[in-house]
């Protein structure tokens, strides 16, 4: 057989990849030998740069290969390959456009390498790639480079974060931003945040700097993209924590266990030396500090001048060309903000008249980003023609029953938030809709209903505000906030913790024999016990308080008669202090918060206790105090949430054909599944099964088995019936998916 003949460029190739391994074998030795190739490089490089769009396919080959070569041996070689990254930087700068493909990718992998062994710095990678990402048509070229500085970027701030290379690239995407707001290539750095977000590598107040201005851009796409960051930045950014958290854990055990089995390998080794830095990595994870994630909301700066920026030069401006899908993403973001920090923009409520109306292009949008714009602070006077305008157009008997639903949902949603922009009159007419056939309006109404027998039970009438309320009116616990009046903050769940500390401290005086209500140095001993077992903490409460202490003189002090009068007293100061002590029971968990400091123990029994309050509350439970106001304390409003009344209706049966028939194919004529099932495996090309091939064999083949089945004794045929049980159970004769 006569040897093929090998080409004078392979020759070349191999030459050059022994050569590299030599000398990184031995870098003294050929020094020499690089020294050559060097110059070989700065021949080609000056003849590349004389003429970089003549060279023909042969000099671009060679050129390529002692680019690769030197690159991988420059770390060796410091002082003669000290202009090498310059000159790659020179020539991709330059000619990036007319640069063929392979060449170019080499390249930029070369500088990624350099970058690698420390020969440059991440700075001059970056500096040197981002340029031409903004700049440059190829498509292929621009994700290479977006790859490749964001896995630099990456690196660098993997061990610790590097402040220097982060505000370096932080100015350099500013700039690009603020320095043509109607330019698309603001756009690569959107792209840059959001990802280096959603990684969390860039969690600063700088970062959401970029994407404000970013917001503020006079290009669509660079606005659209901002504005998703703000609005959905933080969920990616725990969908890719799940995903990282979801990483197959290495056994190591089983590692070790296979590479004693098998041979012995240098591949094997560094299989082994990887599981144990994953399985070590995986370690140091978990008893690492959980990191504070701020959402990008939170850390914004000057968020009112920001929304009245945004709001004014995108919304209520005539010559915004944005389209209606835009222009809505602006203003959820807008009324986010403005529901979150609480900010106060009274044009904004005026704007939203225009666009209250049933005929309007997603008239849901528009209600759920007015519902998500309003708080406490709003002015009353602001909300209340809305609240009217809403109900003249959505909620009548004449509209469609989806419609009317929605309308009052928006109302009920606008209403948890300021309940003063509602007028007693309207209140009494729209509760009236819970008398409706209609499931979804009947449903939205009683909403309405209980929470204004929470908010305000004095606007409803008698008959319908219901026994709590009617009881809470009439001892005054229940009492409407005035206008800017806020709550008294409080721990969330501690009333159940002080309820279960009571429950506990009786449970254990019963054990004991004595009475559950004890005296007052009775409650206090215990607690002082159950603090000295959850957590040892000198006494706050010191002997020398400033009060006496009353004492006998003697024990054997004879105790007085009892007297008939007193002892009525006493029993009817028991009755007052009962009745006290039952309306003063929501107000001892404040006494708790204030006077006593809650053990590791406590915050873990207060944990558990608020899971399983809120086990309770998703299983239908009828706790819902603070439920309606603490849904969207952070998350927005969205429109599925104003439409979900609408759902409840029963479908029709046009509605229930169409959800049986989804997922099933069509069908002129009625057929069996099996039949379905045939058709598809042959559209599909597989093949029948043995049985099935067995069923439509013809009778004269089969005659001669069936024959002989006639003949076998008790003894064959009970062999051959074991036979067949233990191939089925190991997978037929083949024994598919079980291991010999």
């Amino acid at each position: 057989m006569a040897k093929r003949k090998v080409a004078a460029l392979e020759k070349i190739e191999a030459d050059l990849a022994g050569l590299q391994y030599k000398i990184r074998k031995d870098p003294e030795a050929y020094e020499k030998e690089f020294i050559e190739n060097w110059q070989q490089f700065d021949a080609a490089h000056e003849k590349f740069l004389a003429g970089p769009v003549g060279a023909d396919s042969n000099s671009l080959i060679t050129f390529r290969e002692q680019i690769d070569l030197i690159a991988h041996c420059a770390e060796l070689y410091p002082q003669i390959t000290a202009t090498f990254p310059d000159a790659l930087k020179d020539v991709l700068t330059k000619h990036h456009a007319v640069l063929e493909p392979t060449l170019r990718e080499k390249i930029v992998s070369s500088l990624t390498l350099l970058r690698r062994k420390d020969v440059i710095d991440s700075n001059y990678l970056l500096t040197t790639l981002f340029p031409i990402l903004i700049s440059t048509p190829s498509k292929s070229l621009r994700m290479v480079l977006y790859q490749k500085i964001l896995s630099d970027i990456r690196n660098t701030n993997t061990k610790t974060t590097n402040h220097r290379v982060n505000r370096t690239m932080q100015t350099v995407l500013y700039n690009l931003v603020t320095s043509d707001r109607s330019s698309p290539k603001a756009l690569w750095a959107v792209k840059l945040v959001r990802e280096l977000w959603r990684r969390q590598i860039w969690s600063d107040a700088k970062t959401v700097d970029i994407m404000r201005q970013a917001c503020l851009a006079e290009n669509e796409k660079v606005i659209v993209g901002a504005v998703r960051f703000f609005l959905g930045g933080d969920r990616e950014r725990e969908e890719f924590e799940d995903e990282s958290s979801d990483e197959e854990t290495v056994d190591i055990k089983k590692v070790k266990h296979s590479i004693e089995i098998n041979k012995k390998t240098k591949k094997n080794k560094k299989a082994l030396d990887r599981a144990v830095d994953k399985a070590k990595r995986q370690e140091r994870k978990k008893s690492a500090p959980h990191p504070l994630n701020f959402s990008a909301l939170h850390i914004l700066q000057d968020p009112q001048g920001f929304s009245e920026n945004l709001f004014e030069k995108h919304l209520q401006n005539s010559k915004s060309k944005l389209s209606l899908e835009s222009k809505l993403l602006v203003l959820q973001l807008v009324t986010r903000l403005v529901g979150l920090h609480k900010l106060t923009i009274i044009s904004l409520y005026s704007w939203f008249i225009k666009h209250l109306s049933p005929r309007q292009q997603s008239a849901s949008s528009f209600l759920a980003s007015l519902a998500q714009g309003t708080h406490n602070l709003v002015p009353p006077d602001a909300i209340e023609p809305l609240i009217q305008k809403i109900a003249n157009e959505f909620v009548s008997e004449a509209s469609a029953s989806e419609v009317c639903s929605a309308g009052l949902n928006a109302i009920r949603e606008i209403c948890v938030r300021q309940p003063l922009a509602m007028n007693e009159t309207l209140l009494q007419d729209l509760v009236e809709y819970r008398k409706s056939k209609d499931k979804g309006v009947m449903m939205a109404a009683k909403g309405l209903l209980s929470l204004y027998r929470e908010k305000g039970a004095n606007m409803l009438r008698k008959k319908d505000r219901g026994k709590d309320a009617t009881m809470g009116l009439k001892s005054g616990d229940l009492k409407q906030l005035r206008y800017g009046e806020e709550e008294v903050g409080e721990i969330e769940g501690l009333e159940l913790l002080a309820k279960w500390k009571e429950e506990q401290k009786k449970r254990k005086r019963a054990e004991r024999g004595l009475p559950k209500e004890g005296d007052d140095a009775e409650k206090a001993e215990d607690e002082d016990a159950s603090d000295s077992d959850e957590w040892e903490v000198a006494s706050m409460d010191s002997s020398d308080s400033g009060e006496w202490i009353r004492v006998s003189d003697s024990e054997d002090e004879a105790e007085p008669e009892p007297d008939t009068k007193r002892q009525k007293v006493d029993s009817e100061d028991r009755e007052e202090g009962d009745e006290e002590n039952a309306a003063d029971e929501n107000v001892d968990f404040m006494k708790m918060a204030t006077t006593q400091i809650l053990t590791p123990a406590d915050l873990a029994k207060l944990r558990e206790l608020r899971m399983g309050a809120s086990i309770d509350k998703a299983l239908g439970s009828r706790k819902r105090k603070q439920d309606l106001e603490s849904r969207h304390v952070d998350e927005g409003l969205t429109a599925e949430q104003i439409e979900a009344p609408s759902k409840l209706r029963k479908s029709t049966k046009e509605e229930r054909i169409a959800l049986a028939r989804e997922g099933k194919p069509d069908r002129e004529e009625h057929k069996s599944t099996q039949a379905i099932r045939k058709a598809k495996k042959e559209a599909e090309g597989k093949s029948t099964t043995n049985r099935e091939k067995a069923r439509k064999k013809n009778f004269m083949m089969t005659l001669g088995k069936a024959k002989s089945k006639q003949k076998r004794s008790l003894v064959a045929t009970r062999n051959i019936l074991k036979n067949h049980i233990d191939r089925s159970k190991s997978g037929g004769r083949r024994r598919n998916g079980i291991s010999r």
